[in-house]
């Protein structure tokens, strides 16, 4: 028999192999991108309340109308955008699948979708699911910013989608308005559709403003941005999302929506839209994630690594050139196994090696967990 998969065989992904690793090896695991603390009683207690009352069957496709309410007030408070929660706004089984679908509904075969790496690494099996053609502009170390004058030449007749994704995993960098005004002059009357993973958007420093495409009104007519419940709620397990966008791309949106899942589990929506009355739920993130972020540096800065601006999500990259001269794979190996701290290396998330010297850690973690690596990676 002959049976061919969409996808070429693949390995584990990276994240699954440094995580075995730092179990075999008993290293502590900053790697994975997770908080190691729980998420509020008060929020638990209102999923309970609703998953008591006999919530429990399907919801409408689009999710809970008490949610997409919540989100559009939300949006509203942080951006000054008014969303029609009936027409803009589509609750999903994560961002991941936010994006995938976002994807399989816009992008036809041989069409050519631009990303830029390092980029989270779902996004390039989903465009070649999808028939899709990889088009990849690279930003490296120390800065990894954008030329977009460079990046409009990648621009063609075959461009569908664009992918951005602020604040930025794997680098913790963010784009600025600049930024933002660059590509939507790119885009702007031609049939291409931006879509923003905007998942840490609460997640941002050293009192910067998040720079999402709702900021940019003609930007947004050409654009779908995906949120992550649980990267705001510290709680990913729970693998809720949603994404928003203007009326004429949510509706072919939600025709392909339906048949992927139909609707996301009730009860924690109902849970999450009564937590999220209160702004300063989501507010009080950035404060609270500097804090961690500034604590691994004032640690690590006894160490030879040496951190890279980070002003967004909460990964913080180290360069370890003054450390070793092993390429990143290798070091994140030897990091694990010798030093007992498990690391993401950067590689993975690129097309081609950019051979950099640069590893990415988690700060989403308790400061306990975080003085042990430290003391770890202090050590000669």
């Amino acid at each position: 028999m002959n049976m061919k998969s969409k996808l070429p065989p693949s390995p584990p992904s990276i994240f699954s192999k440094m995580s075995a690793l730092a179990k075999e090896h008993n290293a502590i695991n900053l790697g994975q991108g997770f908080p190691d603390f729980d998420c509020d009683s008060r929020l638990k207690n209102l999923i309970k309340k609703y998953l008591d009352e006999g919530h429990n069957q399907y919801c409408p496709m689009a999710g809970t109308i008490e949610l997409r309410t919540t989100i559009a007030n939300k949006i509203k408070v942080c951006y000054d955008k008014t969303i029609d929660p009936e027409k803009e706004i589509c609750i999903t089984a994560g961002a991941t699948q936010a994006l995938n679908t976002a994807i399989q509904t816009f992008v036809q075969p041989d069409d050519e979708v631009i990303i830029i790496e390092p980029a989270y690494d779902s996004y390039r099996p989903s465009i070649e699911m999808a028939g899709g053609r990889v088009i990849a502009y690279r930003i490296t170390a120390p800065d990894y910013t954008i030329d977009w004058d460079q990046f409009g030449e990648l621009i063609s007749e075959r461009t569908a989608m664009i992918i951005i994704n602020t604040p930025h995993n794997p680098t913790g960098t963010t784009l600025k308005e600049t930024d933002l005004l660059a590509l939507q002059t790119l885009i702007a009357n031609k049939d291409i559709i931006l879509l923003s993973d905007e998942v840490y958007e609460h997640l941002i420093y050293d009192q910067a403003h998040h720079q999402s495409v709702f900021r940019f009104p003609k930007l947004y007519q050409q654009s779908l941005a995906t949120f992550s419940f649980g990267k705001t709620l510290h709680a990913t397990g729970w693998k809720l999302g949603y994404i928003v966008g203007p009326p004429h791309l949510m509706e072919a949106y939600k025709n392909h929506h339906q048949w992927v899942i139909f609707s996301a589990n009730s009860f924690v929506q109902r849970g999450i839209a009564d937590y999220l009355q209160e702004p300063t739920t989501y507010q009080q993130l950035p404060e609270f994630f500097q804090k961690k972020r500034d604590y691994l540096t004032a640690g690590m800065s006894h160490t030879d690594f040496r951190p890279l601006n980070c002003n967004g999500t909460y990964f913080q990259l180290y360069d370890y050139s003054e450390v070793s001269d092993l390429g990143d794979l290798e070091f994140a190996e030897y990091m694990t196994k010798e030093m007992g701290v498990a690391s993401i290396p950067l590689s993975p998330f690129y097309g081609e090696d950019p051979q950099d010297k640069v590893v990415r850690l988690c700060f989403a973690k308790s400061e306990e967990v975080l003085d042990k690596a430290i003391e770890r990676l202090s050590r000669k």
